[in-house]
């Protein structure tokens, strides 16, 4: 059934190796030497095992450890209240990783679509993808949200998402936001030929989820967004599991803070942010960009699009989508730090140009460009009046 292997931040007080096995007993078996031998014998496969101990400072250590997967049922819920249930009132102690053994990791989906899926419904193969958000959309109308979608769409965006405070209300119901999604990305993409897709946000009880996301693809929903930490990593993997639900998935990371800002509390980011929404199925998440005002830490950035994006036999590879405080100068730093296998999520980047959205989105697209032909941004812009607009209304690095 193979095992769950969990890598601990912990406090360095000289005395690791104790911590690590009264850890690995303390979630498993209990305690294991003043048991009688014929009790060692028949908990031997439930007992957890540590695996390393690692002095990285004179403050803080490391300590990974095995779970038996007999221990628990194969659902992430069930692993993370093993491996870091109680653990995680223990005071200064941070889960940073979690591995599964092959047998395990294939017990969990993956991305459904991936990034080749992705891909492939967009026809696009050889860029970063672009994607938008509705800015100011609380409150405003069908008209108002049919205009915005509209002009992100004529811009070359590949991906439009909504709010993930856009609830289903009065002004923007669900079902209508879908169908008029499905009218105007159709004749935007008779004028553009080009294909983009709507990510409704799919919102309410959690019992009623899994209907109301097939609900939304019977409509012609194009893609979903969804609030997972919230809503749970479970709930995310019903979704991915569901062979009616055949839409990318787009996780959002709302609230997903309270669980990873500390530096010697709660889950490492990457962990989070990346290895579980990727077992659970996202086919793209969204987490703070190192740039903007909600900026995580560069290196942590980096490790959530490694989670997402290296090679792993059990998953199908997911789509970082480094967000917050992104404009058209920043495309050469995300492209270096986040590579072609990525997604360019900005709103007030496009919908703030003098321009408007139109204008805003094709500024990126130009970026995206003059970048993979290494044409220095400047450069580019003496010959695209969208890009040259958007670089000097936000400044900051034009190379």
């Amino acid at each position: 059934m193979g095992a769950a292997i969990a890598t601990y931040l912990v406090p360095n007080d000289g005395k690791l190796e104790q911590k690590a096995e009264q850890i690995a007993l303390g979630l498993t078996v209990g305690s294991w030497t003043n048991l009688p031998e014929i009790d060692q014998q028949q908990l031997a496969k439930h007992k957890g095992e540590v695996s390393s101990v690692q002095v990285i400072s004179e403050d803080q250590g490391l300590i990974t450890i095995s779970y038996p997967a007999v221990n628990f049922s194969a659902d992430i819920p069930a692993i993370l209240t093993t491996v870091f249930g109680k653990l995680s009132l223990d005071g200064k102690i941070k889960l940073i990783d979690l591995d599964f053994e092959p047998e395990l990791a294939h017990r969990f989906p993956g991305p459904s679509f991936g990034i080749l899926g992705v891909r492939n419904l967009l026809e696009v193969s050889n860029r970063p993808l672009l994607m938008s958000i509705f800015k100011g959309i609380l409150g405003r109308d069908l008209v108002f949200f049919e205009k915005q979608l509209r002009a992100s769409a004529l811009g070359g965006v590949d991906i439009v998402k909504d709010d993930e405070i856009l609830f289903d209300n009065p002004a923007t119901p669900f079902e209508q936001r879908i169908a008029i999604a499905k009218k105007v990305l159709h004749e935007t993409e008779q004028e553009t030929g080009e294909t983009t897709l709507y990510a409704v946000n799919l919102s309410g009880r959690s019992t009623e989820l899994i209907e109301k996301a097939k609900r939304a693809v019977h409509l012609g929903a194009s893609a979903l967004l969804f609030n997972v930490f919230t809503y749970g990593l479970d709930t995310l993997q019903a979704l991915t599991e569901d062979k009616d639900i055949s839409v990318p998935i787009l996780a959002h990371p709302s609230f997903g803070g309270a669980v990873t800002a500390s530096a010697t509390y709660g889950v490492g980011a990457p962990l989070w942010f990346g290895k579980l929404l990727r077992a659970a199925g996202a086919d793209l998440v969204l987490f703070p960009s190192p740039y903007g005002s909600v900026a995580l830490e560069k290196k942590a950035a980096l490790g959530i699009a490694q989670e997402l994006t290296k090679p792993n036999e059990a998953w199908k590879r997911a789509l970082p989508v480094p967000s917050a405080g992104i404009h058209p100068a920043l495309v050469p730093k995300l492209i270096e730090d986040f590579g072609k296998d990525s997604v360019i999520n900005a709103g007030g980047g496009i919908h703030g140009h003098p321009d408007g959205a139109t204008a805003g989105a094709k500024a990126f697209r130009q970026a995206i460009e003059a970048v993979q032909k290494g044409i220095n941004l400047s450069d580019a812009a003496s010959s695209h009046e969208e890009l040259a607009k958007a670089l000097d209304l936000w400044g900051g690095s034009k190379e």
